[in-house]
């Protein structure tokens, strides 16, 4: 298989020169990880490494999705091609490029196209999608992933990532296409007609819209102090603007504000590892500033640390979302905006803690599956009922949705709103820091930790399969010493409970494990969707901060004792 699709892609006469230059000069592991498989959609689209290659992130298997994204759309009507695809993408390498072969091809087939004049950030793209009524979108972006990656990302009529049913159907159309090399994108020049470019219009409608999101608009900002960096990606100029019309002192990581497809200035892109924030800590420290935000290259997640007690802390995303839902919530009882009945939505691998501050203000708390599709199509769901209020959206993983005009996470939208929250807070004499700690003191201590082990290339992807599959077979009865009280298998959709199973009919079918334990502890574990890992989830409850952190350490050296990763 392997040396039969090399083969294949080395003699094609469409395969271009350069393409073919990296194909002979190929080492035998890397021709193998090349071509062992056929890039899938995870959780949050199409990702993989740059280069030639059917498991590798190139034109030709952009153009093989494309193919199938197109015949999704023909199938659906003469309507559907009119109203059209919007298309928008980020800085890395490529993303231009991927994003005007898609309008072309899209544009042979007859049907419309919205393609930004620049970067702009995903959730943008889903603010685009809904502006104009588009059939659906298409996102050139690997999000937060390393300089060597490049993604794809695909949204429906509501502007929300495809849910798997609809993904499905995507998929199948793009399964029927035989040969991706000989796909050509040679649009007439009627055919390039079909090509809107889009710019300010979009700008202004959304800024507009995330600005009047505000509790406080007319409140002093000048004495917080803002250190902001876009990690060379898509967000720099939408939030300085943001902040600048909302008055805020904000001080940009310069280093980071280039679009820099190779990330060079910064250790890593991605708000959930410490490098991400190395920068704007110097920064914050020489200024004294009271938080440093940050966000992904897709400007989709947002992170933050805050100084607390001359130090500056980093906020998990499970911390900041309960933090953004005690200033959200506790604005809209005062203002009397809080409905009687009144929704959010989490996933099940987010921590408890986001729960508690819910019922605190009697807002249901409805989980999900993780990928902010489904966030979003609960969105749609509730909407169309028109019982409930949505008022908040969240995921561990750093993604916050504060108002449905949007509906995929939205970094601008938090960060505008986390800087009043922390503004609010110190008018009070607090910082955010001390926020959490009085959210903890009422409603428990929670350590929530998320570890990825990496298992990269066949035998790594082999080696996880089997890890899940052992788990399954032979299901935990306890872990550091603590008895697991019930077993959710989403994958077989099983809850196992005082010996009884029964159907989860709540959350649709998934590769993903979760036990329960006896003290109100749980873990959960969860193959990556968009990246070669596998991530353990770990949620536990302490009546203080160090009984809390000592039985996190104690669970998670038993688990990787016990998996032996």
């Amino acid at each position: 298989m392997v040396k039969q699709e090399y083969e294949r892609w080395l003699q094609h006469p469409n395969v271009d020169p350069l393409d073919k230059e990296i194909l002979k000069n190929m080492d035998e592991a890397t021709k193998k990880d090349s071509f062992y498989q056929t890039l899938v959609f995870g959780t949050a689209g199409m990702r993989g490494v740059l280069g030639p290659g059917t498991n590798r992130m190139n034109v030709y298997m952009l153009r093989k999705a494309n193919m199938g994204f197109i015949q999704y759309v023909l199938q659906a009507g003469e309507d559907a091609k009119q109203r059209g695809i919007a298309i928008g993408y980020d800085n890395r390498h490529m993303s231009y490029e991927f994003a005007m072969d898609s309008a072309k091809l899209f544009a042979i087939y007859g049907i419309r196209t919205y393609v930004f004049d620049a970067l702009r950030p995903t959730p943008q793209l889903s603010f685009a999608v809904r502006y104009y009524h588009c059939f659906g979108g298409i996102m050139i972006t690997a999000s937060h992933n390393p300089k060597e990656y490049n993604g794809y990302k695909l949204y429906d009529e509501q502007g929300c990532q495809l849910i798997p049913e609809l993904a499905q159907k995507v998929v199948s159309y793009v399964e029927a296409v035989e040969d991706e090399l000989a796909i050509q994108v040679q649009p007439t020049k009627e055919q390039l007609e079909l090509i809107t470019i889009i710019g300010k219009e979009v700008d202004e409608a959304y800024y507009k819209e995330v600005l009047a999101m505000q509790f406080y608009p007319e409140v002093d900002k000048t004495k917080l102090k803002i250190i902001f960096s876009p990690e060379h990606g898509t967000g720099n100029v939408p939030i300085q603007e943001l902040f600048q019309r909302a008055g805020y002192y904000v001080i940009p990581v310069q280093e980071q504000c280039d679009p820099d497809p190779d990330f060079t200035y910064t250790a890593s892109a991605n708000p959930e590892e410490e490098e991400a924030y190395m920068l704007g800590i110097e920064y914050a420290k020489k200024e004294h500033a009271d938080l440093v935000l940050v966000c992904d290259p897709d400007a989709d997640r947002m992170g933050v640390a805050v100084k607390h007690q001359e130090d500056y802390v980093l906020l998990t995303g499970n911390q900041c979302g309960a933090i953004l839902m005690e200033y959200i919530f506790s604005q809209m009882m005062k203002k009397e905006q809080l409905k009687a009945k009144s929704i959010m939505f989490n996933t099940i691998v987010t921590s408890d803690l986001g729960e508690k501050v819910a019922q605190k203000y009697g807002v249901i708390c409805e989980k999900t599956l993780t990928g902010f599709k489904f966030i979003g199509d609960k969105i749609a769901t509730y909407e169309k009922r028109g019982d409930y209020q949505y008022v908040f959206g969240y995921e561990e993983s750093y993604g916050y949705l504060l108002k449905s005009f949007v509906r995929d996470k939205d970094a601008p939208q938090a960060c505008l709103m986390l800087a009043e929250a922390a503004n609010y807070y110190k008018q009070q004499g607090k910082d955010l820091i001390d926020v959490l700690y009085e959210l903890y003191e009422t409603l428990g201590y929670y350590v929530d930790t998320t570890i990825s082990v990496t298992f990269a290339g066949q035998e790594g992807a082999e080696k996880m399969n089997t890890l899940l599959q052992t788990l399954r077979d032979h299901p935990l009865q306890e872990i550091a010493g603590m008895r697991v009280v019930c077993i959710e298998d989403y994958h077989r959709r099983k809850r196992l409970e005082a010996g009884k199973e029964v159907e989860i009919v709540e959350i649709p079918k998934a590769n993903v494990l979760k036990y329960y334990l006896d003290d109100g502890s749980w873990i959960a574990i969860r193959p990556s969707g968009t990246e070669p890992k596998c991530k353990f989830y770990y949620c536990v409850r302490g009546k203080s901060e160090e009984e809390a952190q000592e039985k996190a350490n104690h669970l998670q050296k038993s688990m990787a004792q016990y998996l032996n990763v």
